[in-house]
């Protein structure tokens, strides 16, 4: 199928988004990585090493090639922060991308709305390609749309949590009103809850707790893959009507007489 995910002037062959926190190394990683099929690999610039022991960086580990960074604002508390944040990562890494994250709560890691909307107005003034991370409030996410953001990013669940979707119907509000790709993130923990996600009509998920710290992170990062596939197709195909009472697959009318 010809189902590209767009963000801004961004064309993605995968729907599905992935991290690099939290793996037990570089090297599963990068299999971890390949396995998911995904098409962008999002990093935190302010948790960036400067280097490890083999003078190699996180970013060494990443194939530019195969893979478009996206740079995230994660650790910001203000609005001030997250804007140099993203200036450094597009210095940085030469890329209009910037997974957009003000963080309201320390404990629970939701964002803080106001100063997301304070961010994100004054990035998207500056030429980004903003994808902020927001609570599941259709609200907020139709104002970050109307400040011209290439999609939003409502959370399934807290952070890291891996609870899974837990409010579907403020998600289908949120998707069925937006008018820009609309990426769930945070929260998803297995391939069950990426399924939810995409049949609900999402243009994409992004993880990454729930492929690093699952028991086999490479295996678990096969099954999103899958379960992305499978949750977009579900969606275009369009599920059967829900009935309260039983409905034969084979009606009496159409049986023949066994006489």
């Amino acid at each position: 199928m010809n189902d590209r995910l767009a963000l801004g002037g961004h064309q993605l062959d995968s729907r599905l988004i992935v991290g690099t926190g939290k793996y037990p190394s570089p090297e599963v990683m990068q299999a971890a990585h390949a396995a998911s099929g995904a098409a962008m690999v999002t990093v935190a610039i302010r948790r960036i090493s400067v280097g490890q022991s083999n003078g190699r960086t996180l970013l060494d580990y990443i194939d530019r090639e195969r893979y478009a960074i996206l740079p995230n604002t994660a650790g910001c508390y203000t609005a001030k922060d997250a804007v140099l944040t993203a200036q450094l990562a597009r210095e940085l890494l030469e890329t209009d991308l910037i997974k957009l994250e003000v963080i309201g709560d320390e404990q629970t890691l939701h964002p803080d709305v106001r100063q997301t909307l304070e961010a994100a107005e004054e990035l998207v003034g500056q030429g980004f390609t903003v994808l902020p991370y927001i609570g599941d409030d259709p609200v907020a996410c139709k104002q970050l749309e109307e400040l011209g953001c290439a999609a939003v990013m409502p959370l399934a669940a807290p952070i890291g949590s891996g609870l899974g979707v837990c409010n579907p119907y403020s998600l289908a509000i949120i998707i069925e009103r937006a008018n820009v790709p609309v990426i769930v993130d945070a929260g998803v923990g297995a391939a069950s809850d990426a399924v939810i996600a995409m049949e609900l009509g999402a243009g994409g998920v992004l993880m990454n707790t729930g492929i690093a710290s699952a028991r086999d992170p490479v295996l678990m990062a096969t099954a999103m893959n899958h379960a992305v596939t499978a949750g977009r197709q579900s969606f275009l195909a369009g599920r059967m009507q829900k009935r309260l009472y039983a409905n034969a697959s084979s009606p009496m009318e159409q049986l023949i007489s066994a006489r």
